[in-house]
């Protein structure tokens, strides 16, 4: 009992010392944006796998349809727009396609066990001078509803997320 009484008066600097702790902690981990006001959207490439033309158009235009919609960026320009090499703080979006499987609508319909379509995209975020700022894997997938090129959708608001998580 005396062993206890006499460590009460350390309790509360003990907590005040863990709170602030873990608030320094966490100030660490906060990812730091980096600057763009522009984005140019690249064509996406599917050097690995043969995937459908319907699959790679609508892949493009979801994408560029997802980022204007976000409002995230000034601009957004489209491959081999010429007004891209003038703007000031540009990030240009490169996506290569390495995974595809393409499900059955009819089977998603009947069972949501199977038919689910997936694509897997590299996608990688570099300046104008090719120097590259974020690189990470998507996968865009339709499970249960919708149809095999709802796949496309899901992967521009993935990578629509990370434009808004990863830069200002």
């Amino acid at each position: 009992m005396k062993s206890i009484r006499n460590l009460s008066p350390l309790v509360p600097l003990a907590l005040a010392l863990l709170s602030t702790g873990n608030t320094a902690l966490a100030q660490d981990k906060a990812p730091t944006k980096m600057q763009a006001s522009s984005i140019q959207i690249l064509a996406v490439q599917s050097d690995e796998v043969k995937l459908p033309i319907e699959f790679q158009l609508a892949l493009y235009e979801n994408l560029i349809e997802q980022v204007q919609k976000a409002n995230k960026f000034q601009h957004v320009y489209r491959d081999g727009d010429p007004a891209a090499a003038n703007a000031a703080s540009l990030v240009i979006l490169h996506s290569n396609v390495y995974g595809f499987k393409q499900g059955s609508e009819g089977k998603r319909q009947v069972t949501t066990v199977s038919g689910a379509t997936q694509i897997k995209v590299h996608c990688l975020f570099t300046d104008k001078a090719g120097k590259s700022e974020l690189a990470q894997d998507v996968t865009g997938k339709v499970r249960f509803i919708g149809g095999n090129l709802r796949a496309t959708y899901d992967f521009a608001k993935k990578v629509t997320q990370i434009a808004i998580t990863n830069f200002q």
